[in-house]
């Protein structure tokens, strides 16, 4: 492929868009759900626990979610404008019980407030985070005390294997993620890592390692003031 094919693959990734946007974000949906469904079951949900997922593209997992526990209530952010409009149409009969929201955001300021949220979730996002410091404080910032944040990603040493990656992705394996959470007050809970087979966006198949990292937030935490 030509470097204008790998950026425009790469571009697509982080931020769907235009014609070819809603391609990848069907294609993200369905080689990300192994994934997505691993974030989700390492948040062992409680009754009416409230949920903010990071990064939903076209958010074909919502379903799986709910049905987890009951009573759960979803909020979605995305910095896609497309991705937003794909997840409410998609998710329309959940939107219309209440169940579920979606926003646009700019990527480093959550527009919620302080200890909103009991659990929070994110999947392959953490490559394009402009200000990763800055962010997982945020998140810490809008989660409640005792809540959890799993952190989904592919192991850099798969990612690195990727002709695209060279633009615009910051890699990360659990040494690197740890040290990021350390930029912050959470707690590491568990790593927990996976190896499948997946077809990468180039058509190769190959194995694929991918971490949950999951953070708590300590139960006698101070806040973090909105900045």
């Amino acid at each position: 492929m030509t470097p204008d094919e790998l950026k425009e693959i790469a571009s697509q990734l982080k931020n769907p868009h235009g014609e070819k946007g809603r391609e990848t974000g069907r294609l993200m949906h369905e080689t990300n759900i192994a994934m997505t469904y691993h974030a989700i079951d390492m948040l062992n949900f409680r009754r009416g626990d409230k949920i903010l997922e990071l990064g939903h593209g076209i958010c074909g997992h919502l379903e799986y979610l709910l049905g987890r526990q009951e009573g759960l209530a979803y909020q979605g952010l995305d910095i896609s404008v497309l991705m937003n409009d794909e997840a409410k149409k998609i998710n329309k009969t959940f939107i219309k019980k209440n169940q579920a929201e979606f926003s646009i955001y700019d990527g480093i300021h959550i527009p919620f407030p302080n200890n909103c949220f009991d659990k929070i979730f994110t999947v392959n996002t953490v490559y394009f985070w402009s200000e990763p410091a800055s962010l997982l404080n945020e998140i810490y910032r809008v989660v409640k005390a005792g809540g959890t944040v799993n952190i989904t990603f592919a192991d850099s040493r798969f990612m690195e294997q990727l002709p695209f990656i060279r633009y615009g992705f910051t890699l990360y394996d659990i040494g690197k993620m740890e040290k990021l959470a350390a930029k912050t007050p959470f707690d590491i809970v568990a790593a927990n890592s996976v190896i499948e087979k997946v077809k990468t966006k180039t058509g190769q198949m190959m194995d694929r390692e991918f971490t949950t990292v999951s953070l708590q937030k300590p139960v006698d935490a101070k806040n973090i003031d909105r900045h």
